[in-house]
């Protein structure tokens, strides 16, 4: 039988001159902690518990609870009653009488369910085991707290703009995304090039300034759009437009180039 060395912890991992183990009590988290300590100890696989062995080793540590006068919660002793309720059955002789071989199939072993609840118990201190190392590796970082701008932080935006402006750009920006459709592309004939668009944004500005957001239509296509800047570039390349921007947050502005009679280029807002 098990002898008793200390109070306040268990541990049958010592064995004494006659072969016993030597137990200490401890404060285990229930009576499954308790049960996989001893099938840990003995070396029993938890699919094959030796019941008679385990629940002796159990009943004894009961014991010696209640005789050093320590509380024992109630799971204990409803564990105890199921194990001897198990270790009964397991004694209980089986029928010598030829049984079909489906009754057979249906014969079930009286320790399923309690290797069920261990194995369960088991992936639950496992988990637990993850989450506590986890949580000591996040205690070797340190998180700085969020720091409050400083008032006197200057914006790096353009001079004039305020922030109904960034707003007004930010909801201009979010319509469009959600307007746009899927990226597709279907390989058909060529609807814009670059030579008639030049013509088009030369008729349009009729020497008056435009911005490049009403060279278009209400739903222009990408072909037209990337066709149409090609031109924009082409035009100031060949100094006949003059481009003009304030900042990035307004659109962009065409003028017409109108030569003078000293053969300079001027542009022409009027």
């Amino acid at each position: 039988m098990p002898r008793l060395l200390q109070s306040g912890s268990i541990n049958m991992d010592k064995t004494t001159m006659d072969g016993q183990p030597l137990i200490q009590v401890s404060d285990f988290k229930g009576p499954l902690d308790l049960l996989l300590h001893l099938i840990k100890t003995n070396e029993m696989d938890i699919y094959d518990i030796r019941i008679a062995t385990i629940t002796t080793q159990y009943l004894d540590y009961l014991h010696q609870m209640q005789t050093l006068r320590l509380d024992v919660a109630g799971e204990y002793f409803v564990m105890a009653a199921n194990l001897m309720a198990i270790k009964a059955k397991l004694l209980l002789p089986k029928p010598q009488t030829v049984v079909p071989a489906e009754d057979e199939e249906a014969y079930s072993d009286p320790r399923e369910e309690l290797v069920n609840q261990l194995l369960e118990y088991q992936r639950y201190q496992q988990a637990a085991q993850d989450l506590k190392r986890r949580a000591q590796e996040r205690q070797q970082h340190f998180t700085r707290s969020a720091m409050a701008v400083p008032s006197d932080t200057p914006l790096t935006v353009a001079p004039g703009t305020t922030v109904a402006d960034l707003q007004s750009a930010l909801l201009k920006l979010v319509h469009r995304v959600s307007v746009a459709r899927p990226v597709t592309q279907r390989v058909a004939s060529e609807r814009f090039t670059v030579k008639d668009q030049m013509r088009t944004v030369l008729h349009r500005l009729n020497r008056q300034p435009v911005t490049f957001d009403h060279l278009f239509g209400p739903t222009p296509v990408l072909e037209e759009v990337v066709t149409t800047f090609l031109a924009v570039l082409e035009l100031a390349k060949r100094h006949q437009i003059a481009l003009h921007q304030a900042s990035r947050l307004v659109p962009l502005q065409l003028n017409a180039v109108v030569k003078g009679d000293d053969d300079h280029d001027t542009t022409r807002t009027d």
